[in-house]
């Protein structure tokens, strides 16, 4: 195949640069994809710091959509060459026991390819110069020219679709939005918590409000959050540095009916130290938490009081999605030749999600 470029991140915690890169043709099950469009999502900052394994040299990102280009053999899903296409880090087979339940969307067939690399051990990806191979993220990558992924991890689209929203669904807003119904069914007059206004909380409180939420109270230390979470739904906001000396659970609880707490509360900033924080502000007896923000840290301590009081900690990856409004989200675009000046704009107080244009 002709040369193409891709982002790459050599070792922990170092620079990302734009390299010449050779992309193999897809074997039994695989297509490959032309990138027609990519996103940023916090995950991809993790990955440049070893998580969820450090495995280097990496080609980076797992949002995106693009064109399927060519095939291997036994690719099956209907697929074809000029399909439109989102790729996914979780598939679904349909026919083990976990799929059969519909409970979840964690397969036993097909989990998430944390290792880096194809079905059968290999990479379809390598540097042009040395011929040195590329781990994969996510199953594939998605912040290059072309990229290689199983079938199974791959999902038809409607080419109508605008390819900056079909992007934001591969992953971060998706999570959000499914957590709502598809893990702890919010249901209709229901109270909600959301810590980190970010893609992910914005997905929780536009889920809720589908769901029927009669309060949803945003929560982010960033002010101009606030404008943003009203235009998806959020009812009430608060930020903390506004009560240096009160807790956010507390600050939740006063917002809430006899000060009891929120039914559901989601935690979708990582931040190891909010999850008791998230606990404390849920109900005693049927609140229910669940975090989503990867944070990175392998292991979090947490006070087993709120946990006896009977709440319930409600773990999920990745979630279902609808139809949703999702121009609010798009903030700043980059060209991928340009991919190192996107985690600056990351730092920016304005930023919701990147768009990776090729």
């Amino acid at each position: 195949m002709e040369l193409c470029t891709a982002a790459v991140v050599r070792e922990i915690g170092g620079p990302v640069t734009v390299e010449e890169i050779k992309v193999d043709p897809p074997q039994v099950g695989e297509v490959r994809i032309k990138m027609l469009c990519a996103s940023i999502c916090h995950t991809d900052v993790l990955c440049c710091k070893g998580f969820p394994i450090p495995l280097f040299p990496r080609m980076l990102g797992h949002e995106g959509v693009g064109m399927i280009e060519s095939m291997g053999k036994e690719v099956g899903g209907g697929l074809k060459p000029g399909d439109i296409v989102i790729p996914l880090y979780l598939g679904e087979c349909g026919e083990c026991s976990n799929c059969k339940t519909g409970r979840t969307n964690l397969c036993h067939t097909l989990p998430p390819p944390y290792n880096g690399l194809m079905n059968d051990g290999t990479s379809r990806a390598s540097i042009a110069k040395t011929g040195e191979r590329l781990y994969h993220f996510a199953g594939g990558s998605t912040w290059c020219d072309y990229t290689v992924f199983d079938f199974n991890y791959v999902l038809k689209i409607d080419p109508k679709m605008p390819l900056p929203h079909a992007s934001f669904l591969s992953c971060g807003f998706t999570t959000g939005f499914g957590a709502t119904w598809r893990e702890s069914q919010v249901n209709k007059g229901s109270t909600v918590a959301v810590f980190g206004l970010g893609t992910v909380g914005l997905g929780v409180i536009s889920g809720s409000k589908m769901q029927g939420a009669s309060k949803i109270i945003g929560v982010d230390i960033n002010a101009k959050k606030a404008a943003k979470g009203k235009k998806f739904g959020m009812t009430d906001f608060i930020n903390p540095k506004d009560h240096p000396n009160k807790s956010i659970s507390d600050l939740v609880k006063e917002i809430t009916d006899h000060g009891l707490g929120v039914d559901y509360c989601f935690e979708c900033t990582g931040v190891p130290s909010l999850l008791n924080e998230a606990l404390d502000a849920s109900k005693i007896g049927i609140g229910t938490v669940v975090p989503i923000g990867a944070g990175g840290e392998p292991t979090v301590a947490i006070n087993s009081l709120t946990l006896f009081s009977g709440r319930t900690l409600k773990f999920t990856t990745f979630g279902g999605v609808r139809e949703v409004e999702l121009d609010e989200l798009l903030t700043h675009e980059v060209r991928l030749e340009n991919i190192r000046e996107a985690f600056e704009i990351l730092k920016k107080p304005d930023c919701l999600k990147i768009v990776i244009n090729f």
